[in-house]
């Protein structure tokens, strides 16, 4: 099937969509012996795609990846980093890394913890990472001091963040003293760093801050062990329906690796 050959390249793991448009731009990216640009189309049944002069082959698509994983503070949420620190890849076997085009999705700063989802499916991190799309994604968080209930009223309702007003908020109080103040966010958007900014523009300071869930997916299920730091485990069936209907994606479970 003929398709856009960003869209190829993301559907078959070899890059994230955006990733993808970089590989082309650069002129990574070749269709029958020429230079692929932006927009150009393939049929990957038929025509030559090559990514840094190998060629892709239709037998050679990996099986879909889905991940969720417990990740740990200090750690990076890319697949490299030029001053050798640790990433989240370096935490899965080698079976679920090399060759398979897996990568996180959206990202964790490195002085974070907590949920973290990893895939190699091109279009479904395409979509939970689309402004459009407000997977609502929950915290917990550890700020120095005592907020005051008004300050958490105009956290709530919205505060202009970088000349743009954030979407409504859930937040709760789990524990207020003097020394501290613990809370239970859950945030619609995913801007960056967007926790750590709100407190420091309420004059606070963020002593810890942990992902707690994405969406029904939770680190510490009901009736069911905690997915520990540093651990990972793969979706169930259900847990990639629910991504996929909340994306308006096709469900497909034929080539995917599940529990």
């Amino acid at each position: 099937m003929v398709q856009r050959v960003q869209k190829i390249l993301s559907q078959w793991g070899i890059a994230s969509r955006r990733r993808a448009e970089d590989l082309i731009i650069a002129g990574r990216v070749r269709l029958n012996g020429e230079v692929v640009t932006l927009g150009d189309k393939a049929d990957p049944e038929c025509d030559r795609l090559e990514v840094d002069g190998k060629l892709i082959q239709p037998s050679q698509r990996p099986q879909f990846i889905y991940i969720l994983m417990n990740k740990p503070t200090g750690v990076i949420c890319t697949c490299g980093d030029p001053q050798n620190r640790s990433i989240v890849l370096d935490l899965l076997p080698k079976k679920l890394t090399q060759g398979t085009g897996n990568h996180p999705v959206g990202r964790l700063d490195f002085n974070s913890s907590g949920a973290l989802l990893l895939t190699n499916d091109g279009e479904l991190t395409l979509k939970l990472t689309h402004p459009r799309y407000h997977l609502p994604k929950t915290y917990e968080v550890w700020v120095k001091g005592y907020l005051k209930e008004e300050m958490l009223q105009q956290w709530r309702e919205g505060v202009m963040l970088m000349g743009k007003k954030t979407l409504p908020a859930d937040v709760e109080v789990i524990r207020r003293c003097p020394q501290h103040t613990r809370l239970k966010v859950i945030l619609n958007e995913g801007r960056n760093r967007q926790i750590r900014r709100i407190v420091q523009q309420l004059g606070f300071h963020v002593l810890r801050l942990h992902r707690t869930a994405i969406g029904s997916l939770v680190l510490s299920p009901a009736n069911e062990n905690s997915l520990l730091s540093g651990h990972y485990r793969l979706l169930t069936p259900s847990e990639i329906a629910f991504l996929k209907q909340g994306t308006n994606l096709i469900i497909e479970t034929k080539g995917t690796l599940i529990q």
